[in-house]
Order: structure tokens, then C-alpha cells, then sequence
């Protein structure tokens, strides 16, 4: 079995609803995003997939968040933009694409992270 790995990064700004501390004041991340892909078959120049291919389409969806307010997007009117959540919904826009998606780690500092498997 193989695994691949890329990551990105958007910084974007959120404050946590419902939420006693720091955090439910506006304040802002750059967050660092790693996608995970398994798969058992090679293709003919011996890679699992293009890591261009899958930057591309991560990139695609964290275009939506750079320099943002995540607050105001649909998905968060309701839930809270915390990474768990993030992981969560960047896991289901990929896995349309890529159905070959493990998991979805999403780091809010060096030393947090929230992943969605």
C-alpha cells in the first residue's frame, strides 16, 4: 500500500462561538493543511497520482478561506470555524476529486492540529 502526503497553508482569521477564553475573541491562524491519499496501484511512470494534481486541488479549496473571515462562509454560520471542522469540510470537497482520501490534518499553530479521517 502506498501513501501520499501534501500540504498547503492559508491564513485566515475566525473567532469560536460558544466559547469561555482567548479564542472567542477575533483573532487569526495561518494554518498549515496536509492531505493524506492510499492506494495499491502504480500508474505506468510508477506514481499513485500526480502530487501536482492533488496541490491543485487543494489549492482550489483553500483559496476559498486565504485572508478570509471563516465565519462568514455558509458552511460556518451554524458550527464553529475550528480546525476539527475545517479538516471535516476539507475532507468532503476533496474526496468528490480524490476518492482515494485518507485523511485531512489541519494544524492552527506548530504544535495543534485536528484531523478528519
Amino acid at each position: 500500500m502506498f501513501e501520499l502526503m501534501v500540504e498547503d497553508s492559508f491564513s485566515a482569521a475566525h473567532q469560536l462561538r460558544k466559547y469561555k477564553g482567548k479564542c472567542e475573541n477575533l483573532h487569526g491562524h495561518t494554518f498549515k493543511v496536509q492531505v493524506f491519499l492510499k492506494g495499491e496501484n502504480l500508474d505506468d511512470a510508477g506514481m499513485m497520482m500526480d502530487f501536482h494534481e492533488i496541490k491543485a486541488k487543494l489549492k482550489a479549496i483553500l483559496n476559498e478561506f486565504d485572508h478570509g473571515f471563516l465565519n462568514d462562509l455558509f458552511y460556518f454560520k451554524e458550527i464553529n470555524p475550528t480546525s476539527e471542522n475545517l479538516a471535516k469540510l476539507i475532507f468532503g470537497k476533496l474526496k468528490e476529486g480524490l476518492p482515494q482520501i485518507t485523511k485531512v490534518t489541519v494544524w492552527e499553530s506548530p504544535t495543534a492540529a485536528a484531523s478528519y479521517c
